[in-house]
């Protein structure tokens, strides 16, 4: 009943012209949590700059409450611009908006709470929509190598994620070797451009929003630490380079050695390792997670499902180069020949408790448990 009011009630304003306004500058309520989010927030505050082109009149902030001492990033950069700041489920003040901005929120938002803007939510998603609907699709777009993706610009249902009409998208190439912090740098600024393109024609661009296609929808849930173990008989080359790509900033890559859980870091390509076109390496001798060194680049070559791959850095109790773990704990195994595989000498599958912390959690200090992905 309260939605049909409200429903009604914006509808009523539209029609009649009061209260709603048809050109900028636009009162804009934002809700976000993470980097990506204060990029998007920057630009707003940035169009609150007096000028011809004023988009932005009134601009408060709602984010989620954290356990980190500072809050989470958009705190952090609200209270740096004297923003107003409310923390979910307070929203500020009922009726005082012209639009909702979402960025990276991770919260579903009621009807009620739509309804009290006129011209509604929008919600800047990295990701070329339907592909990668969800919280991680950043991580997903390099987990699984995609060469293309975008950022949509949409507007917000109720109670669901990412599902709301498309309006405004644009591609985007995915760079070579991309990582998730890097891609979402360069889809954040696209993102916040967009937006303000959008607002520049708010009325005018929601009278072209257009659903988005049934085709094509693919899923990008939250992803745990468990997903940070490496695992050898199963993973090929490409699979863990692209892991480590996707998750590593994070969550650093995790595996045994001979039985202690280690985490691996500066992955590389051997393909990219200068001299390894030279070395031989009998294939059919190396189990999944077999070890060999390659001192002239003073890389670890471990050996994937399919392939093998180069690995610079280890932790161990402390962190250690490559050549470091191979003398403290491979040497007496090569001291004949450097290029005979081992089959003691092995990295072997770390097998986590899914219940762990994801991303998100990770990024917000909550606390709630989740499941893996995998």
């Amino acid at each position: 009943m309260r939605g049909r009011l409200l429903r009604a009630w914006r509808e009523g304003l539209k029609a009649a012209g009061g209260g709603a306004r048809r050109e900028p500058p636009w009162r804009v309520l934002f809700f976000g949590t993470d980097r990506f989010a204060v990029t998007a927030l920057r630009a707003l505050q940035a169009a609150r700059e007096p000028s011809k082109d004023l988009l932005v009149s009134r601009l408060e902030v709602v984010t989620l409450p954290s356990r980190l001492p500072r809050g989470l990033p958009v705190k952090s950069c609200a209270q740096e611009l004297q923003l107003p700041v409310h923390e979910w489920p307070h929203t500020g003040p009922v009726g005082q908006f012209d639009v909702g901005v979402v960025a990276s929120f991770g919260r579903l938002l009621s009807e009620d709470l739509i309804l009290q803007f006129p011209y509604g939510v929008l919600n800047v998603h990295p990701s070329f929509l339907p592909r990668w609907r969800g919280p991680a699709p950043i991580v997903h777009t390099i987990l699984h190598g995609d060469k293309v993706t975008g950022v949509t610009i949409m507007e917000i249902r109720p109670q669901r994620f990412d599902v709301g009409p498309i309006i405004k998208q644009e591609e985007f190439a995915v760079p070579p070797h991309c990582t998730t912090k890097e891609l979402e740098e360069i889809l954040a600024k696209m993102g916040a451009n967009m937006l303000l393109s959008v607002l520049k024609n708010l009325p005018e661009s929601l009278e072209n929003k257009k659903e988005q296609p049934k085709e094509g929808v693919t899923f990008a849930p939250k992803v745990s630490v468990a997903k940070s173990c490496i695992k050898w008989e199963e993973q090929t080359a490409t699979e863990v380079i692209r892991l480590h790509r996707a998750i590593g900033s994070l969550f650093p890559l995790q595996t045994l050695w001979k039985g202690s859980p280690v985490k691996l870091m500066d992955f590389v390509e051997v393909d990219n390792i200068p001299g390894f076109a030279d070395q031989v390496l009998n294939d059919d001798e190396a189990v999944p997670g077999s070890l060999m060194y390659h001192k002239v680049s003073q890389t670890l070559i471990a050996r994937c499902k399919e392939g093998w791959v180069g690995i610079k850095t280890v932790v161990l109790k402390k962190k250690l180069r490559a050549v470091d773990f191979y003398n403290g704990y491979m040497h007496s195994w090569f001291q004949q020949s450097s290029r005979t595989v081992h089959q003691e000498c092995r990295f072997q599958t770390l097998r986590l408790s899914p219940a762990k912390k994801t991303l998100k959690q990770r990024n917000t200090g909550a606390g709630h448990k989740t499941t893996d992905i995998s």
